[in-house]
């Protein structure tokens, strides 16, 4: 037997709910946040001048650590674009407030079975 007082899963349920929305919004606002920063933002990637070094940097990669090195390095230069960093805000954000919801929603089924 539960000491669940007769509004408690409710209140639980609602304060689940009001936590995945503002994970979403904040995850929102972060994820744009960070795109409008990051594009903003001037980088030597653009800069003809580093083509050899890249190419050069890519090279040694590929001689010390083999292909999952140049992979890795590939992965981790990605990483350091805005629009990732701002997909992946996003995707954590949905993933964290979807989890919140489903719980929710578990929360205000259990309250509807009846008990034995």
């Amino acid at each position: 037997m539960t000491d669940a007082k007769p509004g408690q899963p409710r209140k639980l349920s609602t304060r689940l709910k009001r936590a995945g929305i503002i994970i979403l919004a904040v995850g929102i606002l972060a994820a744009g946040i960070v795109y409008w920063l990051g594009t903003r933002n001037n980088e030597l990637n653009n800069d003809p001048s580093m083509q050899g070094f890249a190419r050069a940097e890519q090279r040694q990669m590929g001689q010390l650590y083999g292909n999952s090195g140049e992979m890795i390095d590939d992965w981790t230069d990605d990483l350091k674009q805005p629009g990732i960093q701002a997909v992946l805000i996003l995707i954590v954000s949905g993933l964290a407030a979807a989890g919140c919801f489903y719980f929710a929603r578990l929360v205000s089924v259990d309250e509807e079975l009846p008990e034995p």
